[in-house]
């Protein structure tokens, strides 16, 4: 295997698995959770299903702050002993300000971290469809790739990978400050399923009435983007193992699957999205 030269990092918005970032060594700066005044690190001191059981029970408790630029600092100088090239690839800044305290991190960096080049990427999306512009990144860095090639199969892959959801409530989504209070509680007792695109921001696409309907929505919109190609797919959820499970069989049944696993959306997305959510985040192979 080539040298990798290229250190890659990305926030905890990726949904990345443990596994896939012990794999290719990718570097994750997480959003900070606070539930009855004490401080979690997402994915790193608390898995996505705690934070749900704490979520569960005391919403009221249950906050998320923003990643500082001394996080991001610490990544970088990290990262530079291992080597003087750095990509961060950071969930949309149309969802969140971590790219903006990337750069603001990069600056400091200039002064105290001679000699380290930073690039930073916006992903112009998030959870595991960020994910997979950042294993593009990593893989392209496992090849030996420079800096510069690597930020170009970054910004490829930012505009083929695409992220469908399907909420099993709309109870919560007022929480992200997008939805009225009173309308996502006239939704959720119309037992409504509300369908969502993620590309730059979070785009509403329509309604489902049962969550089987939802999920075949989902599904037949990842069927109209893909056609018959292989696809690379992550099947996400909001602490629901047992429906993920059966929906990840499903796209293996239903799709030519070049890669596919299973993640947990990161609590700061569950947090509005509500328990029961499932998502699928795909790219289909050129």
């Amino acid at each position: 295997m080539a040298l990798q030269n290229v250190a890659i990092i990305t926030d905890s918005i990726a949904c990345l698995t443990k596994e896939l970032v012990e794999q290719h060594k990718i570097e994750i700066v997480p959003i900070n959770i606070i539930f009855q005044g004490r401080v979690y690190k997402d994915w790193v001191n608390i898995t996505p299903a705690e934070a749900y059981e704490l979520l569960l029970k005391d919403p009221e408790s249950f906050k998320t702050s923003a990643i500082n630029p001394d996080d991001c600092f610490e990544a970088y100088r990290q990262a530079s002993q291992k080597t003087k090239n750095i990509f961060f690839i950071t969930v949309s800044i149309q969802l969140s300000g971590v790219y903006n305290v990337a750069i603001t991190a990069r600056e400091r960096a200039r002064t105290e971290l001679p000699g380290v080049d930073i690039e930073v990427l916006d992903s112009h999306t998030a959870t595991a469809a960020q994910g997979f512009v950042v294993l593009a990144a990593a893989r392209a860095a496992e090849e030996g790739k420079s800096l510069a090639e690597v930020v170009k199969v970054a910004e490829e892959m930012r505009e083929k990978v695409r992220c469908l959801v399907v909420l099993d409530t709309m109870r919560h989504v007022y929480r992200s400050g997008r939805v009225p209070k009173a309308a996502a509680q006239a939704g959720s007792l119309l037992n409504i399923r509300p369908i969502f695109k993620v590309s730059g921001a979070v785009h509403f696409i329509g309604v489902a009435r049962s969550r089987e309907g939802g999920i075949k929505r989902i599904l037949r919109g990842m069927h109209d983007k893909v056609g018959l190609k292989p696809v690379h797919v992550a099947v996400m959820h909001v602490y629901a193992p047992e429906e993920v499970e059966k929906l990840r069989e499903r796209v293996a049944s239903e799709f030519d699957c070049a890669e596919l696993w299973i993640t947990e959306f990161s609590p700061v997305i569950g947090y509005a999205c509500g328990t029961g959510a499932l998502g699928l985040a795909f790219y289909p192979e050129d």
